[in-house]
């Protein structure tokens, strides 16, 4: 997952300032979803990972594909990624793939959608897909901790305070993707969610990770996660954790063979 904000980053980089904390911190995708997808692909020749951020979607998708070309507009981003010998990374923006006409299998795109320009990435998508190759597209919005509510209830204030430190496009997230155009005719998925059981230390990396924490960071020269930090603390003493769900909405398609 992919997006920006340092100066002279490239469109839609939200994320180089933090790259080395998005892949420690952020939440991992369930197995089950990538093998799915794989089992929709009619091939497992090889797979295009769009906004890959670190790689956590790359490699989890390159245990069911034969290669997986991640790219992301982030050059700090590709550069802290997760080897795998199967998983070749690329600093590029979403519309140029650098893959061949109908070459690719399945497209991904984990929590990056909402920075892309999406039109162009869209006729890019068809551009390699082979006829009946599987686009798939999926976001997450606030966490829940169902065994304890107070915690979940922290983090969604906490979200409200840095509203206006949000880029725009994150209102896609809110809206589950909704408000973006989707080409395909959709497929029946079942229901996935990340899941994590995570201690205060864990909890608060992750919120670091968040763009508008580290554009808040920039434009004002304090840290929005000290009271965030105290809050939490009270909450999960010591090394204590807690069960932390993201449910995802994804949003998968066929390319028609035509």
């Amino acid at each position: 997952m992919s997006g920006g904000g340092a100066p002279g980053a490239a469109r839609g980089d939200h994320f180089s300032v933090v790259a080395p904390a998005y892949a420690q911190w952020r939440p991992t995708y369930p197995e089950a979803l990538f093998a799915t997808l794989a089992a929709l692909a009619p091939s497992r020749n090889l797979a295009w990972d769009v906004g890959c951020g670190s790689g956590q979607a790359s490699v989890a998708l390159a245990a069911h594909m034969t290669q997986v070309h991640a790219t992301d507009v982030s050059a700090a981003q590709v550069a802290s990624a997760t080897p795998h010998p199967r998983v070749h990374y690329v600093a590029a923006p979403s519309d140029v793939s650098g893959l061949a006409a109908h070459s690719v299998s399945l497209v991904t795109v984990a929590q990056a959608l909402h920075w892309f320009d999406v039109g162009a990435f869209h006729a890019e998508v068809h551009r390699v897909l082979v006829p009946g190759g599987v686009l798939a597209e999926w976001s997450y919005g606030l966490l829940e901790t169902p065994d304890d509510t107070r915690v979940g209830a922290v983090v969604t204030a906490f979200d409200a305070e840095m509203g206006v430190w949000w880029p725009p496009e994150r209102a896609h997230v809110d809206a589950g993707y909704a408000t973006l155009p989707f080409p395909y005719e959709r497929l029946t998925l079942p229901s996935f969610a990340m899941t994590a059981s995570w201690t205060y230390a864990q909890l608060m990396g992750y919120l670091g990770t968040w763009s508008a924490v580290s554009r808040c960071r920039a434009a004002t020269g304090t840290d929005p996660l000290a009271p965030v930090g105290e809050a939490l603390r009270a909450l999960l003493p010591d090394d204590r954790a807690i069960d932390i769900r993201w449910p995802l909405t994804v949003r998968a398609g066929r390319r028609p063979p035509a």
